[in-house]
């Protein structure tokens, strides 16, 4: 029943309906990090921080995976030779779009925190683009093999769960910390 409305809504809808389920799934997955990793319980829940990848998964990383995801499907062509397409699709979304979205996002929530971009960068990138490469190149080998251009965002944003509640807690790693000195989180 879910899946026939999100099909229906896919269609008359496209960009809406992608763009409120990864909002959608961002918060879940750093209710999942605030929840399940740090163990916060709700009476220590950051609601601002759930708040924030929502903004940035719906109205900034939504629309820009779609409209990433149609780039490579009609501008990397290589014909007759699907492997080849696929694997160049697969590098380049991890060279190019990879980077710049998590360049995007350590600045976005950093602004958003009020904090420094720089210092956001200099202590999450590195880190979190290598956790990255481990994860997902063969997720989008098999996204982009078999799954049709109008679901690829769905599928990344089911794997996603996982990932958006490591990426909010690469996010606020420092912030934990200095939560934790001054009492603010369970140990």
């Amino acid at each position: 029943m879910l899946l026939k409305w999100y099909q229906a809504s896919l269609a008359k809808r496209p960009m809406l309906t992608q763009s409120a389920t990864t909002g959608v799934l961002f918060a879940t997955g750093d209710v999942l990090a605030q929840q399940g990793v740090e163990k916060r319980g709700l009476e220590n829940h950051d609601f601002s921080r759930t708040a924030r990848m929502g903004f940035y998964g719906g109205l900034i990383f939504g629309p820009m995976v779609v409209q990433w995801y149609r780039f490579l499907d009609r501008a990397i062509k290589i014909p007759g030779r699907a492997n080849a397409e696929l694997l160049a699709r697969v590098a380049i979304d991890q060279v190019v779009f990879t980077p710049a979205n998590m360049l995007l996002f350590f600045s976005a929530m950093a602004v958003l925190e009020g904090e420094s971009p720089m210092e956001k960068l200099r202590t999450s990138f590195k880190e979190t683009i290598l956790v990255n490469w481990m994860v997902w190149p063969g997720v989008q080998l098999v996204n982009f093999k078999i799954v049709p251009l109008q679901h690829r965002l769905l599928v990344v944003n089911m794997i996603s769960l996982g990932w958006n509640s490591y990426l909010s807690v690469a996010n606020n790693k420092n912030n934990t910390v200095a939560e934790k000195a001054k009492g603010l989180t369970p140990e």
